[in-house]
């Protein structure tokens, strides 16, 4: 199986410390198996992303020398595709309207637990009583029972009961928006992405995205989860908590500290870009063993 890797950023802001760590490590995988290497904007929430940002994030990671084997693709402009998957999973049964809104959700969860994180308790499900006359407005995906098992290349076996965490997910959201996890196991699939390497805090999605690729009767892709770069108050780094975009007269030192952060050490202590990331390949390679 050959090896085709993918950095998926969601332009709503610029790349710092934690995104830059991201894109290194899955530009590293490809490369350390012989493989290819793509760039998918993840714009599906387009109202979060400031006009622009797409474009400067590519041109941050040339900055880098990060660059994709082929044109970059876009979620905005793929559309079609999501609502192919999803009257695929309608006519099948797996999807079903719902009427349900957020205050709902909160108001039954509280009834149940006050504690626990929001799950969705089947409210719409046709054999619950379906939408009772009212009007639908999202899409859900409806689970399967039991607990999902799977291998990541970094954190080991991993294990979810679906049903019990989050229960039936959006496909399609209330504002007509595709929800992230249908778009991403679309287009994973349609790129023929063999590896998924990505932060650690995407790895509890990954139950949910391999119920999807079974009910649509996709492929599952190998999946590595990258530890995180935290904040100074132990949060992870993100656009959210003010995470500052990296240096751009320094490249070279952003590429050497985030792979520090990926456990690659003793890389040679050279000021020539492309030497550095043929030596950080080899370093992957052999901490990740290139042979599948």
């Amino acid at each position: 199986m050959s090896c085709i890797g993918r950095f998926a950023p969601s332009p709503t802001g610029p790349l710092h410390a934690g995104s830059v760590l991201a894109a290194l490590g899955s530009w590293l995988d490809a490369r350390a198996h012989g493989g290819r290497w793509l760039v998918r904007i993840e714009d599906v929430d387009g109202p979060r992303c400031p006009p622009g940002m797409d474009r400067e994030i590519l041109r941050q990671l040339d900055v880098l020398g990060l660059r994709p084997d082929a044109p970059p693709q876009w979620q905005s402009q793929r559309g079609a595709l999501y609502e192919a998957a999803l009257a695929q999973l309608i006519s099948g049964g797996a999807a079903y309207p719902c009427a349900c809104t957020r205050k709902e959700l909160v108001l039954a969860q509280q009834a149940r637990d006050r504690h626990g994180d929001l799950r969705y308790p089947g409210t719409c499900r046709p054999e619950n009583g379906g939408l009772r006359g009212r009007a639908p407005r999202a899409w859900r995906l409806r689970v399967t029972p039991g607990v999902l098992q799977w291998q990541d290349r970094r954190l080991g076996p991993q294990q979810q009961d679906v049903e019990h965490t989050v229960g039936d997910f959006v496909l399609k959201r209330a504002d007509g928006l595709w929800a992230y996890q249908l778009a991403v196991v679309v287009d994973d699939a349609q790129q023929g992405i063999s590896d998924v390497v990505r932060g650690a805090d995407l790895a509890d999605n990954t139950p949910r995205q391999i119920q999807l690729q079974q009910a649509l009767g996709l492929p599952r892709p190998r999946y590595l989860h990258l530890p995180l770069v935290l904040a100074e108050d132990g949060q992870k780094l993100s656009k959210q908590n003010g995470a500052a975009p990296f240096d751009e007269s320094r490249p070279l030192l952003t590429l050497k500290t985030a792979a520090l952060a990926l456990g690659l050490k003793d890389l040679p202590d050279t000021d020539h870009a492309a030497d550095w990331l043929c030596a950080a390949t080899r370093a992957w390679a052999s901490t990740h063993n290139a042979r599948f």
